[in-house]
């Protein structure tokens, strides 16, 4: 794929410097190719912080990228090539022709686009007094009025990245979404708690959480990022909880990432030029809710392992395909998968069952995929808690537990061809360390020959010596 580039510094062109705001009254346009060309990136930076602290300065512009076919005109905010704000984050603005900003006389803060000057996003902040649009030293994107006082800001409209100095509430969060996926992670501060989530349709799942241990029966009010780590308040402005960072460099920014949904603390290295990372929530990729594809097992060697399923007549049914929906005990069946878990969690959807009585529960609902039954004694036929799930995603391999049982629903008649009689209520094993197994028997091997020639060279060497 050719990435086509295209960056220009207009402040530094008109000026012969770069300022940090823009006044009411002006309007700059930015080209879009007349045909569509994959990969191309236009941008025309605006504003610029001054620099006053390690690493590279926060730079404000507009944006033009190629994107389903189509091109994209956002507002955006960088810290060198990050990408840490943008108007466009939750949705997009699509036109063809032209992408222009505009801060009007009356204060609003407008992206247009196309040959009508169509608006694609605006700030709202029409008759609000405000006079400029201000690029702050934090990263904060800022419209002011006379007094300078805040009518709007970007802090207030968090993407994916929380910035050094940024606060959070308990009203907002930041979000991430996969590529060429309907999935999406957040990040999420919740009264006692602050957790990472996987959305899925109507249907959320947390895969990781937090919870300070000095809560005293008061709520998490916001978040903060200081130098160091995230620091957690209560409603009193007292600190009841921090996360810090691994290393001892000043934190830039927090990021919840597009692809892998895990949370980490990003530095800059003036070594290696570049932002690197000193905490991460999530230390294995066995425990990202995505590691693997559909009906995929992240194995001990963190390699992905798919479940096989051979439904006879048909061939191969599954091999880390879709989610597969059916409906009714007289098409469907579960099939338990010994020795794994899923990272992902949520309310249970009921309590007090059995491992049975789970199982059909998840056969008797038609957007339930798979069902993990947890029991409260090491036996799976006592009652326990049941949830269930609509996605057959972040699923890990574990040691044997007693008291985990997680089943997947599919086709009635399906198994893995080893018994042609089995029936839903015999919970079939899976075999689900076939990379593990594999690299094993490759390591036994390779000792076993070193072995034997070093035994074959010694008999060699003591019939010379004879």
């Amino acid at each position: 794929m050719k990435i086509y580039e295209l960056f220009f510094l207009i402040c530094w062109l008109a000026h012969g410097y770069c300022t940090s705001d823009i006044h009411i009254g002006y309007q700059v346009s930015l080209a879009i190719p007349t045909s569509y060309c994959k990969g191309f990136i236009g941008r025309a930076f605006l504003m610029e912080t001054d620099h006053n602290q390690i690493g590279p300065n926060f730079r404000g512009g507009i944006s033009v990228e190629a994107n389903n076919d189509k091109y994209t005109c956002s507002l955006d905010v960088f810290l060198g090539d990050v990408k840490v704000w943008s108007s466009g984050h939750l949705s997009q603005f699509y036109t063809i022709d032209k992408c222009t900003l505009e801060l009007t006389q009356y204060g609003d803060l407008l992206l247009k686009g196309g040959l009508d000057d169509r608006v694609g996003w605006k700030a709202g902040t029409s008759g609000q007094g405000v006079k400029r649009l201000n690029l702050l030293g934090t990263g904060n994107l800022v419209l002011v009025d006379a007094m300078n006082l805040i009518k709007w800001q970007s802090f207030n409209f968090p993407t994916n990245i929380m910035l050094w100095g940024q606060r959070l509430s308990s009203r907002t969060r930041l979000t991430s979404f996969p590529s060429n996926s309907s999935l999406s992670y957040s990040f999420e501060i919740q009264y006692d708690k602050i957790a990472l989530y996987l959305y899925s349709g109507k249907s959320k799942y947390s895969y990781w959480e937090y919870t300070p241990l000095e809560l005293d029966g008061l709520n998490i009010t916001y978040v903060e990022l200081t130098s160091n780590a995230l620091e957690i308040f209560n409603n009193e402005n007292r600190r009841i909880g921090r996360i810090t960072s691994d290393k001892p460099e000043p934190l830039r920014f927090l990021a919840l990432g597009n692809s892998t949904g895990n949370l980490g603390f990003y530095y800059y290295s003036s070594d290696k030029g570049k932002f690197e990372a000193s905490y991460q929530a999530l230390n294995t990729s066995c425990d990202l809710p995505l590691a693997c594809k559909p009906y995929g097992i992240c194995t001990f060697s963190e390699k992905c392992s798919c479940i096989r399923l051979i439904k006879r007549g048909d061939g191969l049914l599954s091999d880390c395909t879709e989610n597969v929906r059916i409906c009714g005990r007289n098409d469907s069946q579960m099939l338990e998968l010994q020795g794994v878990t899923s990272v992902l969690r949520s309310n249970p959807y009921k309590v007090n069952v059995t491992k049975e009585i789970c199982a059909n529960l998840c056969l008797d609902n038609c957007t339930c995929v798979a069902a993990l039954h947890f029991s409260y004694e090491n036996d799976p036929a006592k009652p326990g808690e049941c949830y269930v799930y609509g996605l057959a995603r972040g699923v890990k391999q574990i040691e044997r537990d007693g008291r985990l049982s997680y089943m997947v629903k599919v086709p009635k008649g399906t198994d893995q061809g080893h018994d042609k009689h089995s029936h839903w209520k015999k919970w079939i094993p899976f075999v689900v360390g076939v990379v593990d197994g594999v690299v094993l028997l490759l390591v036994l091997g390779g000792v076993g020959y070193y072995v034997i020639r070093k035994r074959r060279k010694s008999c060699v060497d003591t019939g010379h010596s004879n």
